[in-house]
């Protein structure tokens, strides 16, 4: 009888130990079957691509103040890479060199650019309307263009837009550029505005943000006319005076376009900001050594900067280069661009 309990109760144990293996057995293959599971894969932020800009110090430079301090942020939607210049020249010669993928010039150097390089830019947006002025110190004789018959007037930009517009508006008001005015030219902004300000220099041509500049000086200096106005006086008000705007290499963009109308809608925010937050804009202006903060504050509002894409942009600068190509067919590179010069998506 006792043996027979004992025999029981060895089979039990035995039972139990076989059970307890078995299920230490399904908890090692579950817990290994966990382990040997991988990782849920973790999302990758998408690479931005790399766009080299070169601006201009001026209304150009203002229109990306935003877009320069979201790329030091760490929001902008691309990676930007920002030099601002003081020539358009400079400008050209950094994407000519390879050095940049866009740049912000007048609109007349995009044509001849286009020229040269045999179609090999795109101009993508209109950012400024006119921003030149003509200033008179010590005096209140200038009223009209007319009004500088005889006289002797200083400016900037030979050979590129300042001197073209500046031509074809006194010929457009009965005067000879050669023969009814003296015209000096400086080769600096900067420059003329110093002769100005110091008195060494009567009437001068110059572009915003520099008249401010030289008014908040010199209270003996006005601002006698507004070219942009003139302009329209002359070609109507359906054919603006687009300065300036931005290009971009034609193989830079074939390779690069969602990132290239990532940078358009960017830029658009950003002249928005600029147009609208002074203040803010400004203390951006005066970061990125555009220009003092005080300055950039008074200057915005008479700048005309502006943000033309597609169709609109075709249009005003097609009919501003009509406009300066009869004037001086140099000064569109010999000959209106071709379509395929305006990038319409």
């Amino acid at each position: 009888m006792k043996t027979t309990m004992l025999r029981k109760l060895g089979v039990l144990l035995l039972i139990v130990l076989l059970m307890s293996l078995f299920a230490g057995c399904g908890s090692k293959g579950a817990a290994d079957a966990a382990s040997s599971t991988p990782p849920a894969a973790t999302e990758t932020p998408a690479e931005k691509t790399t766009l080299r800009i070169a601006t201009l110090k001026g209304p150009t430079g203002m229109t990306m103040v935003q877009m320069m301090d979201n790329q030091e942020k760490g929001l902008a939607k691309n990676d930007y890479q920002f030099s601002i210049l003081g020539a358009p020249d400079e400008a050209v010669a950094q994407l000519t060199s390879g050095a940049a993928d866009l740049i912000c010039v007048p609109t007349n150097l995009a044509a001849t650019l286009y020229a040269k390089t045999e179609g090999k830019v795109k101009i993508l947006s209109i950012n400024t309307l006119g921003v030149m002025y003509v200033l008179e110190r010590g005096g209140n004789e200038i009223k009209t263009m007319a009004d500088l018959k005889g006289k002797t007037v200083f400016s900037t930009g030979q050979g590129s837009t300042p001197e073209y517009v500046l031509n074809y508006l006194l010929e457009q008001n009965g005067l000879d550029p050669a023969k009814d005015l003296t015209v000096e030219y400086k080769a600096e902004h900067t420059e003329l505005a110093t002769l100005l300000a110091s008195g060494e220099v009567d009437i001068a041509v110059l572009p915003q943000p520099f008249v401010t500049s030289v008014v908040a000086k010199n209270p003996d200096i006005r601002v006698a006319l507004d070219l942009t106005k003139e302009w329209e006086n002359v070609v109507g008000s359906e054919k603006p005076l687009a300065m300036t705007a931005t290009i971009v290499s034609a193989a830079f963009l074939e390779n690069n376009e969602a990132a290239v109308q990532t940078f358009m809608e960017e830029l658009r925010l950003s002249t928005e900001f600029t147009n609208l937050k002074l203040d803010e804009a400004s203390a951006l202006i005066e970061k990125y050594d555009i220009m003092p903060a005080a300055i950039a504050k008074a200057a915005i509002p008479a700048c005309n900067m502006v943000y033309l894409e597609g169709t609109q942009m075709k249009t005003a600068a097609s009919n501003y280069l009509e406009v300066v190509a009869k004037a001086n067919p140099k000064s569109v590179g010999g000959q209106m661009p071709n379509e395929d010069f305006y990038y319409v998506r």
